[in-house]
Order: structure tokens, then C-alpha cells, then sequence
């Protein structure tokens, strides 16, 4: 896909909100982002259906739903892993409701304008890249079939 990269709106004011804060401040908003991660619907309790994000080192599922052409990420990550969970929370945040082909235009590194690759290891920087990467192949189901 040629698609130029675009930041959806959304996901725009959160990077802005990171981008005024300090480091400090980057990691309070991280957790704050952490409790704010919605709980998995019924009918994706226990994981069922749900992809691993194996890359990361806390258990990670994450699933992607079409609802009226917008996609939906329902992510699960223990409490236990803040950080993770934080960035699970924002992206879905930020992607809720764009259309797959908008999810697929995100860049794999717009968290460096957000200034986390300034506050998290390589290690939890990998992780994140890696839950972006799957949220993009699960979007990639929902295209429409080509003629």
C-alpha cells in the first residue's frame, strides 16, 4: 500500500498531550491511560479468539472487530504490566472507529512524537511496536476484497 501516513484524529490529540509533558509526566500519563483500558466484552473472556501479542513479556491479546465500518481493538493486558497496558489503552483509544484502511496508515513509530522512546527501555519500546504491528494485520482482514 502506498498510502501516505496519517495520524487519526483522535490518536493526534493524545500524542499532543504526551508531547506537552515532561518525562515525569509521560510515564503518570501512561498510567493514567493504564486504568482508563476498557474491560473485554463477554464474549471474549478467557481470550477466546483473541491473538497473543507474543513479543511482549506480560500477556497481551488483542482483537479486532468491524462495527459500521469502523474498527474496534479490544485489548487485554494484567495490571501487573502498566506500561503496556497504558499503550494498549491509548491505541485503542485513538483507533476507535476508523476504517481499517486508516489503521493500516498509522506509522509504526508515531510514538517517538509522543517522546516515549525517551522514558521506555528498547525492550518495552519492542513490545509496543509489536502491538501496533498485530492491530495492523488484524485490520488488514477487514478489507475489502479486491476485484
Amino acid at each position: 500500500m502506498n498510502e501516505t501516513p496519517r495520524i487519526p484524529p483522535r490518536l493526534q490529540e493524545i500524542i499532543e498531550e504526551f508531547q506537552l509533558s515532561d518525562r515525569t509526566e509521560k510515564l503518570e500519563l501512561m498510567l493514567e491511560y493504564a486504568d482508563r483500558l476498557l474491560p473485554l466484552p463477554q464474549h471474549l473472556q478467557g481470550h477466546s479468539g483473541m491473538e497473543q501479542v507474543h513479543e511482549c513479556m506480560s500477556p497481551v491479546f488483542v482483537q479486532g472487530e468491524l462495527v459500521d465500518g469502523g474498527m474496534i481493538f479490544h485489548i487485554d493486558v494484567p495490571p501487573e504490566a502498566p506500561t503496556i497496558r497504558g499503550y494498549a489503552s491509548l491505541l485503542a483509544e485513538g483507533l476507535r472507529g476508523i476504517t481499517p484502511q486508516e489503521v493500516l496508515a498509522v506509522p509504526g513509530n508515531f510514538f517517538e512524537a509522543m517522546g516515549l522512546h525517551q522514558v521506555l527501555s528498547p525492550q518495552r519500546l519492542n513490545g509496543i511496536t509489536a502491538l501496533l504491528a498485530y492491530i495492523k494485520r488484524q485490520a488488514l482482514r477487514f478489507l475489502p476484497a479486491s476485484s
